[in-house]
């Protein structure tokens, strides 16, 4: 594999990891006593100055950023209003069903991709690569584990638009990215990456998903001001600003610029191995034999993806140059 590929591979895997740390530090922030839509506008308003703070250490990401014309940052602030969709349907359904429900509903997302990515983007080539989703999609169904019964059926509902309104979001970032029908942004670019940069689109997305968020916010009259909310909240609020949006939602990016939307969204379903790990260290939860098994299963489907050869899996860079 080429280099480019590895680090497209590493930056979803990192994707995945840094969104699993979210539920840790929700659970902190709910047991301050805010709800999710407070949670969610503090989160995006600290991932937005964190981005923001990394484009400006960065000479070129600055140049970049003047060079951007008002087109192309309508419609970064647009794809990143289209983010608050996806993470108000997930946060409300888990108040109205179990967690694990909803994280079985999310992780049809890779499959919803997979699907888009057919007609609007770079998809899964051979047999090998398919096979591989489907025995992540099924480790991941493993891992999440059992479902409780008697549960709230307009729960279900909403937490069944999740997958397809974070595969919709994943679509349109990767277009911003610069990938198309049958190529990458990678191959587009002959090995310069996207089209804008991460940091610059980081920054720009994560200030529409802010501003959206804020509105919602600001409507249902949630603690905006500093003093209104709990001081034992702020380090779940920061955390999650950094780890689950910030550094997530910029690697994610990055990695769609290189392998394309598919193959990120394979790469980042190592999110549910990190949300066990962290609730066994952290929270005291017990895994058992099935999500161990799952788990397995998981990695055992994504390194399954990455053995594909060439022909299966992607062309090469050097037959798209």
């Amino acid at each position: 594999m080429d280099r480019r590929r590895v680090v497209g591979i590493a930056l979803g895997a990192i994707s995945g990891v840094a969104y699993g740390t979210g539920p840790l530090f929700a659970k902190s922030v709910y047991h301050a006593g805010l709800d999710w839509i407070a949670l969610l506008a503090w989160r995006f308003f600290f991932a937005t100055v964190i981005s923001w703070l990394w484009l400006f250490v960065q000479p070129r990401a600055r140049a970049e950023l003047r060079l951007l014309d008002r087109r192309t940052t309508g419609r970064l602030l647009f794809t990143g209003a289209t983010f608050v969709l996806t993470a108000s349907v997930y946060y409300a359904a888990i108040q109205r069903i179990p967690t694990s429900l909803e994280a079985l509903l999310m992780y049809a997302y890779p499959a919803v991709v997979a699907v888009l990515s057919m007609r609007l983007g770079y998809p899964f080539r051979g047999k090998l690569a398919w096979g591989s989703l489907v025995v992540v999609l099924f480790g991941a169904i493993l891992t999440i584990g059992g479902i409780e019964a008697g549960v709230d059926q307009l729960g279900v509902a909403i937490g069944a638009l999740s997958p397809l309104a974070y595969a919709i979001y994943i679509i349109l970032a990767a277009w911003m990215a610069g990938e198309r029908p049958g190529q990458t942004a990678d191959m587009r670019s002959k090995g310069k990456g996207a089209e804008v940069s991460p940091p610059v689109a980081g920054a720009v997305m994560m200030t529409g998903t802010w501003l959206t968020m804020l509105v919602i916010a600001a409507a249902a009259r949630e603690p905006l001001l500093p003093s209104q909310v709990p001081v034992e909240a702020w380090p779940g609020l920061f955390g999650i600003g950094l780890f689950a949006a910030a550094i997530a939602i910029q690697a994610f990016y990055a990695s769609t610029a290189r392998i394309g939307a598919a193959q990120a969204s394979l790469m980042a379903t190592v999110e549910p191995l990190i949300v066990i790990a962290l609730g066994v260290g952290f929270l005291s939860e017990m895994l058992t034999p099935i999500q161990i098994l799952g788990a397995l299963l998981v990695l055992a489907g994504v390194l399954l993806a990455q053995t594909a050869t060439p022909s299966e899996s992607r062309p090469t860079l050097l037959e798209e140059v």
